[in-house]
């Protein structure tokens, strides 16, 4: 009903009728507001982890346990060599790769002769400890007492023979590439890392 065709009378009262549908009205849109107010406005994020060097495991770890500290839902999802950043022996043996890295201080060279990926870990982790950034084991925990889902890729899981045991508590497995879909089309930002 518009208000515009409700005219009070000569003696500045408006029918009742008019006045009651008026009112009606006002609640209807009252009550379209909260259902708008009420919906789900939380953000959502989904990261696609597929590369599990050192170096790799951890923007998606920096990125979701960010986002989760803002109050976003965020999914990220290992799969291919991204899963080693969940497992719990694998992650602790990632290694920074020398060969190829335009960032690297060497020539590829130099960086593809034996023991050089070594090398530039132990050199990566240095810088790591004296800057007090947090380990990969750190950034996981963080991210899964934030409420991140961090998502083993079940077909992954099973082309790799792992054991859904190898990976840290509170990693959801059994995911497969359509759950991760999903998530995807409904988040406001996927990223593939």
């Amino acid at each position: 009903m518009s208000t515009d065709n409700t005219t009070p009378s000569a003696d500045g009262t408006i029918d009742a009728a008019e006045l009651q549908a008026l009112r009606e009205r006002v609640d209807e849109l009252e009550a379209s507001l909260a259902e708008l107010d009420d919906g789900d406005d939380q953000q959502k994020m989904t990261i696609i982890a597929t590369q599990g060097s050192f170096d790799m495991a951890y923007p998606p770890l920096i990125l979701a346990s960010t986002a989760a500290a803002f109050g976003w839902d965020v999914v990220v999802f290992h799969t291919f060599w991204g899963l080693d950043i969940l497992h719990e022996e694998k992650s602790k043996e990632l290694k920074l790769s020398a060969v190829g890295n335009p960032n690297m201080p060497m020539p590829n060279a130099l960086a593809a002769l034996p023991g050089m990926d070594s090398m530039a870990t132990k050199m990566m982790q240095k810088k790591i400890d004296e800057n007090g950034t947090a380990t990969i084991e750190e950034l996981i925990d963080l991210s899964l007492d934030q409420g991140v889902d961090l998502q083993a890729c079940q077909m992954t899981i099973e082309l790799m023979e792992y054991d859904e045991n190898d990976f840290y508590d509170g990693v959801t497995t059994g995911v497969g590439a359509a759950t991760a879909i999903q998530h995807m089309a409904e988040s406001d930002v996927q990223l593939l890392v």
